[in-house]
């Protein structure tokens, strides 16, 4: 019997023939609060400032797009389509929620489905629907979440009654946050298998209009650079196909209008949940409709279904804000602390830490170690951090040429272990005081890749990603470890799980310094991610008082998968100041601060040569949630070691209001010679202004800079000695002379009365 006319798919069929029937009579139904409301064949999706609307279309049973922004009520007045003439038929006129390929939709297709007979043709239409309070969690993938009053989700049922495969959409509202969360299901419900070539986690197709795409694109060490272009006929879009999310182009895109800025104006911002390859796609049709929508990337998926068998895609989160794109980015920002972010550290001010690289390379041994801690407790710091170089017996790692995978203690360099090292570093106290706070310790590690001069891969070659015969390509000496191999997975968790057993160790830096090459099928680098995942959420469970950091050759995985599990990333490897402020300006479009490690650095900086003196690279570090420094205390000029102690007050100050505010983009360094940002705490009582001269000017009057995201009818202590109005700093705004000389700073505190 051929599949198309099995018993099963004609039973299917006629249940989705009698749904059709009655779904225009259905009774409507809403949620409690009024979050999900559906009257007969629409969906509304209410949020405090948004709603996103569709319908189903009663003849062809496709889910068609009403409106998605500021929010209505009752019926619209919608122009009717008119003769239909030329190539393109009504499907590809209209705005679809789950655009599929092969029908006459000549745009780009959300999901692409071969059939075991090699069909690519895909017809879904709406079978059933259900609402629940919550939101469940994807299984093997990080997601947001929340209670039944935080948010509420919607489930579309839909069915390929001609191929047997079945979609479901999952749609969530945070109404607090103006935010549409959506993933999609599709299960092989057949007899035959079936392949997944393309799967967006969300479509969405705008209204008629003129749009412009707000991205941030980059490389090593010039991450987060912010693009902004018109959206013109054709497709423009980016992603990565690097394995990993990668600097060259972030999970994340924003669709504004032309009028558009920080302040005013629609902002639409998509951001993918997802740390590996992905595909961004922005189109504008011929007939003038923009269809946006970001998933995993259909160059490296081709995933095989047997029957009964499903593949969820990522979550992705879309806000809307008709406050500017800088509304835009604060939902964003506290959604994912609240939300997404797992660690209990997402919210709390992080300790002022000192990294080992930068100041000793591999160039230590256990007295250098134990030397450098007593130095960075001298200045003040709370968290010392041992970075690469720590481990390998048989290969040591005393360069990157070898060691990564033997994750033992280098007896070498530590004879008598790891335990009395970090015993003794956290015996000392900060401060230069014997009353200080005691000293914490962090380490690094790399735990998803290997030498090839190592003893992992003479034990075990084969665990590294290669493609048969194809020679295993290099980078930085190193290959990267098979993560969707059980026993890969197994033997991080054991190793790693070994050493954070072993001592009191309270932070770990999770490193990746190269991209994935040779992979040896599509789906490899999807597997992959499921199984990295798996390490992550096993690990952070088991050890949930540790500060987790990503880091990925700095902001190689700078993305919102990474941030499920680890409440804070290494922004870049570039500590440069002046480069720093770009980079976090634009990291801030998707991202909240809090999730920032910004270091000082020694100068000449190392990537760009520059000198910038040490309050700008303070001030500019302060501005991310993690504040550190990456120097040998050591080798600091008398002048710089002595404003250390102020400086660090001042970020401890400063930290609390960083890691829970709301951030406010006054400037853009992209803009203005003098950039700024302000954030506003959670309760409203304290703000701090972060102002920066990039330039020196000469007989030149100065900027007035108004403020924004205060009281206007309050009164502030500004610096605890002058009282202004609310109205009078954000109307009238703020004007401050900086000293002679490039690169000038301040840090400006105000408090509520």
């Amino acid at each position: 019997m051929p599949a198309s006319s099995s018993p099963r798919r004609l039973v299917v069929a006629a249940t989705l023939a009698s749904s059709l029937a009655c779904v225009a009579g259905a009774v409507a139904a809403t949620s409690p609060k009024g979050y999900v409301i559906v009257d007969g064949s629409s969906f509304v999706l209410n949020g405090d400032n948004v709603s996103y609307r569709f319908h189903v279309d009663n003849s062809t049973g496709d889910l068609v797009s009403d409106h998605f922004g500021a929010p209505i009520d009752g019926d619209s007045i919608e122009a009717e389509p008119g003769p239909v003439h030329g190539w393109v038929t009504l499907v590809g006129r209209v705005r679809r929620e789950l655009p599929d390929l092969g029908r006459g939709d000549f745009r780009t297709p959300a999901v692409q489905i071969r059939q075991s007979e090699g069909y690519t043709v895909s017809d879904f239409q709406y079978s059933s629907h259900e609402i629940r309070n919550g939101k469940p969690a994807l299984k093997g993938l990080p997601s947001t979440f929340g209670a039944d009053d935080d948010v509420t989700t919607l489930l579309i049922h839909m069915y390929d009654r001609y191929s047997a495969v079945a979609a479901q959409l999952s749609y969530s509202i945070f109404p607090k946050y103006d935010a549409v969360v959506r993933s999609v299901n599709i299960t092989n419900m057949g007899t035959a298998n079936i392949t997944v070539e393309k799967l967006a986690s969300m479509s969405v197709d705008m209204p008629f209009g003129d749009y412009e795409m707000l991205e941030l694109t980059g490389d090593w060490a010039r991450e987060a650079m912010r693009v902004r272009r018109k959206v013109d006929f054709g497709t423009q879009g980016f992603g990565s196909a690097a394995g990993y999310s990668s600097h060259f182009h972030n999970p994340f895109f924003s669709l504004v209008s032309s009028t558009t800025t920080e302040s005013h104006g629609e902002a639409w911002g998509f951001s993918l949940v997802y740390t590996g390859s992905f595909a961004a796609e922005i189109e504008r049709g011929s007939q003038g409709l923009t269809r946006a929508m970001i998933g995993l990337n259909p160059s490296q998926l081709s995933w095989s279904l047997g029957p009964g068998a499903s593949l969820v895609s990522p979550e992705a989160v879309a806000v809307f804000s008709d406050t500017g794109i800088g509304g835009m980015s604060r939902k964003l920002h506290s959604l994912y602390r609240k939300h997404l972010m797992t660690s209990k550290f997402a919210t709390q001010p992080r300790p002022v830490l000192l990294n080992s690289w930068e100041g000793l390379s591999f160039d230590y041994d256990a007295d250098k170690i134990h030397k450098l801690a007593t130095e960075s407790a001298d200045l003040g710091v709370k968290l010392f951090v041992l970075d690469d170089g720590w481990f390998g017996v048989q290969h040591p790692r005393d360069n990157d040429e070898a060691g990564l995978g033997d994750w033992e203690v280098n007896p070498a360099k530590f004879p008598k272990g790891l335990k009395p090292l970090v015993d003794g570093i956290r015996d000392l106290a900060s401060g230069n005081s014997s009353t200080g706070p005691k000293l914490k310790f962090g380490l690094w590690f790399e735990p998803e890749m290997v030498n090839p001069n190592s003893s992992l891969y003479e034990k075990h070659p084969n665990w590294a990603l290669h493609a048969g015969g194809y020679p295993r390509t290099e980078t930085r000496h190193q290959l990267v470890l098979n993560v969707a191999l059980p026993e890969v997975q197994d033997f991080i968790i054991d190793s790693v799980s070994h050493i954070l057993s072993s001592a009191p160790i309270d932070y770990v830096k999770w490193d990746n310094n190269r991209g994935i090459h040779e992979m040896p099928t599509a789906s490899t680098n999807h597997e992959y991610m499921l199984g990295l995942y798996h390490v992550l959420d096993t690990l952070t469970k088991r050890f949930p008082y540790v500060l987790w950091e990503g880091c990925a050759s700095g902001g190689g995985r700078f993305d919102a998968g990474v941030l499920h599990y680890f409440p804070q990333i290494w922004t870049s490897d570039d500590t440069d100041g002046l480069e720093r402020v770009y980079i976090q300006f634009g990291t801030s479009l998707a991202y909240p601060a809090s999730a920032m490690g910004a270091h000082i650095s020694a100068v000449p900086n190392q990537q760009t040569g520059r000198t910038t003196p040490i309050e700008f690279r303070a001030h500019v570090a302060m501005m991310g949630g993690s504040f550190g420094l990456e120097l040998n205390p050591a080798e600091m000029p008398a002048e710089d070691k002595a404003k250390m102690a102020g400086l660090i007050a001042l970020a401890e100050k400063v930290n609390p209001i960083v890691v829970k505010g709301d951030m406010w983009r006054l400037n853009l360094p992209e803009e203005s010679n003098w950039p700024a940002a302000l954030f506003v705490s959670d309760d409203g009582q304290q703000a701090v202004l972060f102002y920066f001269q990039l330039r020196a000017t000469i007989n030149h009057a100065w900027p007035v800079l108004r403020l924004q995201g205060l009281d206007a009818k309050a009164r502030y202590r500004v610096d605890g000695n002058r009282t202004v109005s609310g109205a009078t700093l954000m109307n009238k705004g703020v004007s401050y002379r900086f000293p002679s000389g490039d690169f000038g700073s301040r840090v400006v505190f105000l408090e509520k009365l």
